[in-house]
């Protein structure tokens, strides 16, 4: 990378900001100004400074964009599942960037029928995303939503999928999805705040009626809460839930009496988390009620739903963590996480077996998959691991048989599983806490401290992130980087006391783990600072943002994605999307004492003058979940304060939001971009 090339240099405005008696200046606050010709001139400025530092690497970019495409079977579909008398196909066409949605009555050698193909939908659009595909019950009609700006706000339209008009209704401001009563024309669906995009709204709408009718039959009126709506497994119960970080509460309506009101489940209390599964009469609730930490599963009769009358079906156990399950006429499967891995667990309601499928190592991912069928002893589930492609799998629950429906393919004719290892480690934290690192690599590399270590992590709210196969990793693995996922509090990957310990006045235990992790991997020889790269987006940039400050002599590069990294001044300000929702996650600076703990740990208030690593910052211009106004101001203070000579490039995807390019050859030029950076770090350029 060339040295000699102008940086941007952004122009400083003061802007005191006080709170609790508190002053922070922060000169670069008028970029929070969207669209004014100031920011645009900067956001460009620093595109064309990240397009001339990285004209020499656009070739390999390019080979490397070809080669991880080059791994992905074009013309892919997946399996199929049915669903009230059809069989649904997602598949996807060579050259062609979004998928088509068909499916076939009855038989797979009936004809197929598209129900959306979303590349003629996309034609005319910079983004495109189609979601909440919702079939009404006699299997006419198909209500979905679409979004072409990527802010995660949807239009609900409704398809005739027999003769394939779509309505003129056009519902705005949405989630995206909705939900079919059983009279096959009342939808309920879910509504955007408009500054804040806070679901907090459910609406009634009668099929061939005007919108402007629709019924508000729900207002989620606490700030921190965010409403969906959605129908049991039953078909039995349209229910509207009503969560926060912390607490949950429902109401239900019986799906065949759509006008009727909505009956609440078990009121709010809270601390109070529970969700619902709807079978034969009665509702069964994963709930961490009565100190049940890793949760407990109870089960009620649906005429008495408060919390009074649950009875215990599996215990609270303070090693095992149950995540979820799935209910079917004969059997209750349970997905569980047991020292950090997935377990699924498959109980007959009868009593007469209880047993979990077998897995053989400690760097694997198994889930349930599409089971929407309750008279079945087939349960389907997903597999994978980080030297195994994924797998979806048929699972006869009473013979035990497997039928492996597909595995993915890798093209290429360079992949075999057996050429890479995996393994776990355990790296220790300055608290003593043991931290669970999944590495994977080449086989035959020596630990001798010259590899190059790519570690990641993401550490908030819970979200576990498993060791999980990628076909677009092998680009690095082949050249001869180690990947590691550092398994670090504020995840739930050790249960959920994991993720209390890294949230509120605990959340710079997952930075520390994260930096704990790095130290471990060089110290056992795995690499050295000079070859060592951390990389993390969202929640996860907060992350990259803060090691960066606390311990950036451990790292040669950093790359941070959609960066949240001006946590002070957002959580101060309701009305940027998600903050209120955020206050049990990350705590209200409106506090004194979660402003102090905040401010000392947010990456924007804490740049100082020292040297930093090699820095790539990516964001999307119309980012809802993270502005894209805090990687740019982060960007410019760094650029400001850093006393180092290595590189920061900013790349703002001005057509993209929190998800970056929405097709899926498209999305990976981004990584691309993002492995070349890496690459050249190492002088590795073929």
């Amino acid at each position: 990378m060339k040295n000699n090339i102008e940086v941007p240099k952004a122009k400083k405005i003061s802007k005191l900001l006080e709170k609790h008696g508190d002053v922070r200046n922060d000169d670069y606050f008028w970029m929070n100004q969207r669209d004014t010709p100031e920011v645009l001139a900067y956001l460009e400025s620093e595109n064309a400074y990240n397009d001339e530092m990285t004209a020499h690497t656009k070739k390999f970019q390019a080979d490397l964009f070809e080669e991880m495409k080059g791994r992905i079977k074009e013309d892919d579909k997946s399996v199929p599942y049915k669903l009230n008398g059809y069989w649904y196909i997602t598949r996807y066409e060579t050259g062609k960037d979004y998928p088509v949605y068909t499916r076939k009555k009855e038989s797979l050698d009936a004809p197929e029928e598209v129900i959306f193909d979303c590349n003629e939908m996309a034609k005319g659009h910079t983004y495109f995303d189609l979601k909440g595909i919702s079939i009404s019950p006699n299997n006419k009609y198909a209500a979905f939503g679409t979004d072409t700006v990527s802010r995660r706000i949807y239009t609900i339209q409704v398809k005739n999928l027999e003769t394939g008009e779509v309505y003129p209704l056009k519902i705005e401001n949405t989630t995206g999805g909705c939900t079919w009563a059983n009279d096959n024309k009342t939808l309920f669906y879910s509504r955007k705040d408009e500054q804040t995009l806070r679901p907090d709204k459910i609406y009634r709408h009668v099929f061939g009626t005007d919108t402007s009718k629709d019924e508000l039959v729900f207002h989620e009126e606490d700030e921190t809460f965010y409403a969906f709506v959605y129908k049991t497994k039953s078909k039995q119960h349209i229910v509207i839930g009503s969560t926060s970080t912390l607490t949950s509460e429902f109401r239900t309506l019986d799906a065949n009496q759509p006008l009727n009101d909505f009956k609440i489940f078990q009121p709010r209390v809270r601390g109070l988390e529970y969700s619902i599964s709807h079978y034969n009469g009665r509702f069964y609730i994963l709930t961490n009620a009565d100190g049940a930490t890793n949760f407990k599963l109870m089960s009620t009769p649906e005429t008495n739903t408060e919390k009074e009358h649950w009875e215990e079906v599996i215990a609270h156990r303070d090693e095992v963590l149950i995540e979820d399950i799935d209910v079917f006429k004969d059997f209750l499967v349970v997905s569980e996480r047991d020292n950090g891995l997935n377990k699924i667990r498959i109980k007959r309601w009868d009593g007469s077996a209880d047993y979990y499928l077998p897995f053989d190592n400690e760097t694997y991912t198994a889930y349930t998959g599409n089971n929407p069928d309750f008279n079945t002893n087939t349960l389907r589930y997903g597999y994978n691991s980080l030297t195994t492609p994924a797998s979806v799998i048929d699972f006869d629950m009473v013979t035990k048989a497997k039928d492996i429906k597909k595995e993915q393919e890798v093209l290429g004719g360079k992949f075999d599983k057996n050429n890479y290892e995996s393994k776990r480690v355990w790296a220790t934290a300055d608290d003593g806490t043991k931290i669970p690192i999944s590495l994977v690599y080449k086989k035959g590399i020596e630990r001798g401290g010259t590899h190059p270590v790519l570690q990641y992590a993401y550490g908030s709210y819970g979200s576990t992130i498993d060791p999980y196969f990628s076909s677009i990793r092998l680009s690095l693995l082949d050249r001869g980087f180690i990947y590691a996922i550092a398994h670090i509090r504020g995840g739930e990957y050790l249960g959920r006391p994991w993720y209390e310990n890294g949230k509120l006045l605990t959340k710079k235990n997952t930075f520390t783990d994260f930096i704990d992790c790095s130290k471990f991997l060089i110290e056992e020889n795995y690499t050295s600072a000079s070859h060592l790269y951390a990389m993390g987006g969202s929640a996860g940039g907060l992350l990259m943002g803060a090691v960066v400050n606390m311990a950036p002599e451990l790292y040669n590069g950093v790359i941070a994605t959609v960066p949240f990294v001006d946590v002070v001044t957002t959580m101060l300000d309701d009305s940027i999307p998600l903050t209120a929702g955020e206050y049990d996650e990350w705590g209200n600076p409106n506090e004194k004492e979660y402003y102090d703990y905040m401010k000392s740990y947010s990456p924007y208030d804490n740049v100082s003058k020292q040297d930093y690593p090699n820095m790539l910052v990516t964001t999307g211009y119309h980012d809802s979940q993270v502005q894209y106004w805090e990687p740019a101001k982060w960007v410019a203070k760094l650029r400001a304060f850093k006393t180092d000579n290595n590189i920061l490039l900013f790349h703002t995807n001005m057509d993209a939001g929190h998800g970056g390019a929405s097709g899926r050859f498209e999305a990976l030029k981004e990584v691309a971009e993002e492995y070349a950076f890496l690459l050249d770090l190492e002088k590795i350029n073929a």
